[in-house]
């Protein structure tokens, strides 16, 4: 398996507050891997780390490298041309207040499209991908505000498709979902895996267990254990791990 991101002893810190305590792991590409673990265990602040949005953050020192195809992302690349390349969906969706039709094609206008017919494909591919077109195939013109919650977070990872990332960030993407909803981002997710590379970061574990092929469990900035997701669920080698996926604590 190829390894898309490597991650080589990352320690962060807010201050003297210790957030990452010398991570090292290896995200294999087109895979989704899983990162879960309680509040506070450093997920989201990797996931910070990986798409540069900790550079607008006061107060950070970080160590170790974090290597995307071989090149140091925290010393060698710029934050904005990395974004180009690391797309994020976040946890609460926030589409624009514009139509549906414009929200995904805001990206592209950026990189300089602006080829109807290029724009409309791009549009298309980009919704039928987030499993959303025959939803709102017929409204493309209404506003994207009048979508539900879970049609929202799908149009957000349809516009991050439309900038044509290699790896897709989601952090709590569908914290705030229903079954439903949840249920298509993840069919989304599994289909999405064959031309991307995927972290997905999630305080459910059964979340976690359905979709990810590889999972990680953190554990207050440490990284507890690492591995297959069938032989994590099944068979954790950590003690710490098994009572969290068992529900003990969390």
């Amino acid at each position: 398996m190829d390894v898309k991101i490597r991650i080589e002893n990352l320690k962060a810190s807010f201050g003297k507050h210790e957030i990452l305590k010398g991570i090292t792991i290896d995200v294999y590409k087109n895979m989704v891997t899983g990162f879960m673990g309680p509040s506070g265990s450093g997920k989201s602040t990797i996931i910070s780390i990986l798409n540069r949005m900790i550079d607008f953050e006061d107060g950070v020192k970080m160590e170790g490298r974090v290597l995307l195809d071989g090149i140091d992302i925290i010393r060698d690349v710029n934050g904005v041309e990395l974004r180009k390349r690391v797309g994020t969906v976040f946890a609460v969706p926030i589409p624009l207040p514009r139509s549906i039709y414009e929200n995904i094609a805001y990206g592209p206008r950026l990189n300089n499209i602006n080829d109807k017919d290029e724009l409309d494909q791009i549009i298309k591919e980009g919704l039928k991908k987030a499993f959303l077109w025959d939803e709102v195939k017929d409204r493309l013109n209404t506003s994207a505000l009048k979508l539900s919650g879970g049609q929202q977070q799908r149009l957000c990872l349809a516009r991050t498709l439309a900038l044509r990332p290699e790896i897709i960030l989601l952090d709590e993407p569908c914290s705030g979902l229903d079954p439903i909803s949840t249920a298509k981002i993840e069919e989304a997710l599994s289909e999405l895996k064959k031309d991307y590379t995927i972290i997905l970061v999630s305080n459910n574990t059964k979340q976690i267990a359905r979709i990810s092929d590889y999972s990680a469990f953190f554990y207050i900035g440490e990284l507890i254990e690492y591995g297959h997701t069938d032989a994590l669920f099944t068979n954790p080698k950590i003690k710490k791990t098994e009572d969290y996926i068992s529900g003990k604590f969390g």
